[in-house]
């Protein structure tokens, strides 16, 4: 593959215009100095509550989508007030199945893929979002890059509780799982045409963090995953509520109501509203209610997906990591963990038990459990608690944060309260050896260091509690 400049006419933050040679020919593309990115490829087709239908890559597309990013549409989310406007300058749309490729400008052989998979609570976010930027990853490594945008909320984890058949599930009525038929449909795409592009389809590791983890751990045991990955990197997967989603689910569809495949998308986004009102705080699945579903399509019951994992489990490699204080950001989310912190004198220590049983109940076991059943089954494993955080950040450690050392976009990060102005100066260096880490383990199934260290701005460590 080759890449050649053109004449610059609509230069953005992006990068200048360029095209990029390809066996499937010409595409469209921008240029970050030594980094190229292809952006909006669509890996897939699907109408409304419909299966994704695949497609091959159309390089007549690309002239006019390298300065859109596409987002599912989705509601305004609260998590903003922590992570900061995550989809300014979004253009939401249902015909949001693409991708966007970002590699060296030069390549010398095939190189590694890494897969990101964004998370948001299966209701909000997209692959291409500013706070995702590779850029710097890829220029550190060497490395290629695809970030995928799949259906979420209503739009794609939202059954009517059709046919307990996996087969027929996809047959009538709103299917569920079509986010992670989605993700199956782009991982696929990778598999067939990613080595155009100049990557490795044997050599794929997925990354996700929170749901997008989630959803990597649910491809572990999905019907036709095998050979769609090897290696895989799950942040902060909320494994401690997995499954037992029935109650939940019931409140949803009797509170959404009937969905009309043919009314407006506004119409959908307020029974999701609508929905997710109605179940808040019936119990602990309830803070993420739209989610796979087990025993529908491409999914095995939930009685035997542990033993579909354990299954599958040989020849993977895989790196499970979580932060060590995961909870901060559920209570500052919730006026009700807010007003706990504010009781005077013991308000703080309360806030602190609350945050604890969250990062242990949610993240830290479910994680811990997850790496032992999979070592045990015959997976290499890395299992690993991050402490880093920006100095005297008043979240900490917590969910999330480590996410601007893997995709350093100082601007971006610098509206995120998480992270702020003073931890974003730094986060092309604090997040060097992250960074090296992640790279590594997608060349090798390995990481390098018991320990990954931060930089200024930055303290704290990643601390490998198993390798196996």
């Amino acid at each position: 593959m080759t890449e050649r400049s053109t004449t610059q006419t609509d230069a953005g933050p992006a990068g200048d215009p360029t095209r990029i040679e390809t066996p499937l020919g010409s595409f469209h593309a921008l240029r970050d100095g030594d980094v190229v990115r292809v952006r909006n490829i669509r890996y897939a087709r699907a109408d409304r509550f419909a299966a994704p239908s695949p497609v091959a890559p159309d390089p007549a597309e690309s002239a006019p989508l390298q300065h859109v990013r596409y987002a599912c549409p989705q509601p305004p989310s609260p998590a903003d007030q922590v992570y900061g406007p995550q989809l300014r300058d979004v253009e939401p749309t249902e015909d949001c199945l693409r991708l966007s490729i970002t590699r060296p400008a030069e390549t010398d052989g095939a190189l590694p893929v890494l897969v990101w998979v964004h998370g948001g609570a299966y209701v909000s976010g997209a692959g291409d979002l500013a706070g995702y930027d590779p850029t710097v990853l890829v220029r550190e490594h060497g490395v290629l890059v695809v970030n995928v945008t799949y259906r979420l909320g209503a739009l794609g984890f939202f059954s009517d509780g059709g046919s307990d058949d996996v087969a027929a599930a996809v047959e009538a009525g709103r299917p569920a799982n079509l986010g992670l038929l989605d993700l199956l449909a782009a991982l696929r795409w990778v598999r067939d045409h990613v080595h155009a592009f100049g990557g490795d389809p044997d050599q794929v590791t997925l990354v996700g963090q929170s749901a997008g983890a989630d959803a990597i751990a649910h491809l572990l045991g999905a019907d036709d995953a095998d050979g769609l990955f090897s290696r895989a990197i799950l942040q902060s997967p909320p494994l401690g509520v997995r499954g037992g989603r029935a109650e939940v689910h019931a409140g949803l569809v009797e509170a959404a109501g009937p969905l009309d495949p043919t009314g407006t998308v506004d119409d959908v986004l307020a029974a999701q509203q609508r929905a997710m009102a109605a179940v808040a705080g019936m119990n602990d699945r309830a803070g993420m209610p739209f989610a796979p579903e087990y025993g529908r399509a491409p999914l095995p019951s939930e009685e035997e997906f542990l033993a579909t994992w354990r299954r599958r489990a040989p020849g993977l490699e895989l790196m499970v990591t979580w932060t060590s204080q995961e909870g901060e950001t559920f209570v500052q989310l919730d006026p009700r963990g807010r007003a706990l912190r504010d009781k005077p004198v013991v308000g703080r220590l309360l806030a602190w038990f609350v945050c604890r049983k969250v990062t242990d109940t949610l993240f830290r076991t479910g994680c811990k459990a997850f790496a032992k059943d999979m070592a045990d089954a015959g997976a290499a494993v890395v299992a690993a608690e991050l402490t880093t955080r920006p100095v005297d950040a008043p979240m900490g450690a917590t969910h999330a944060v480590e996410l601007g050392l893997l995709f350093p976009n100082p601007d971006r990060w610098a509206e995120a309260p998480v992270i702020g102005p003073a931890g974003a100066r730094t986060l092309v260096e604090a997040g060097r050896d992250l960074r090296a880490a992640w790279a590594e383990f997608a060349r090798t199934g390995r990481l390098a260091a018991d320990r990954v260290g931060t930089g200024p701005g930055w303290t704290g460590e990643l601390r490998v509690t198993r390798r196996s």
